[in-house]
């Protein structure tokens, strides 16, 4: 072999190498993107826990690929409506009891993941769960549980308590679903 023709070897080898190289590294910043703009602030907070990016995007794959193996379900009409009806009883009963909403608001969460599918027995667990499907309120539960346990342990104001009653519609309005909301849309207009 000539030295021209080693050296032509050696040039297209390299090319090939920093082409794939490119295409690694282009394919792993897209990977990265696409984890923020569907994670929000739940990737944020998850590269601030573990410090390291590989780490929180390998976190949030992994809770994606444990997610798809739950066998979640929509619920029929039947345990919206129950649901539903429950989450209206735990709004009105803030005005006399604050304390017993919140804890009621929590528990209903709770009621509506295990009835779904979702395994609902450690509740960071659940918070992980909830962030593959609604990371835009992943924090904000975490937010309301906190209240909650503060509210066990001492007295938390009643405007903090109001903020995380709001913070749990927010998870039973999403965990009923988008048939829910489309007949909470059609009751408002009647």
């Amino acid at each position: 072999m000539d030295t021209t023709t080693l050296v032509l070897i050696i040039v297209v080898i390299v090319l090939v190498l920093v082409v794939a190289i490119g295409g690694f590294m282009l394919a792993r910043a897209r990977r990265s993107q696409q984890l923020q703009d569907r994670y929000g602030p739940e990737y944020q907070r998850s590269l601030d826990e573990t410090g390291d990016r590989r780490a929180a995007e390998a976190e949030l794959a992994e809770r994606e690929a444990r997610r798809k193996k739950l066998d979640v379900r929509d619920l029929s009409a039947e345990e919206r409506q129950h649901f539903a009806a429950s989450w209206t009883e735990v709004q009105r009963g803030f005005v006399d009891d604050p304390v017993r909403a919140v804890r009621e608001a929590d528990a209903l969460v709770v009621e509506i993941m295990r009835t779904r599918g979702f395994p609902a027995d450690d509740a960071d667990r659940r918070t992980d769960d909830i962030a593959v499907d609604h990371p835009e309120i992943a924090q904000r539960y975490r937010d309301a549980r906190a209240v909650r346990d503060a509210t066990n342990q001492g007295s938390v104001d009643t405007e903090t308590q109001r903020n995380a009653i709001t913070s749990y519609r927010d998870l039973v309005e999403a965990l009923l679903g988008d048939q829910h909301a489309a007949e909470h849309a059609k009751e408002q207009t009647r």
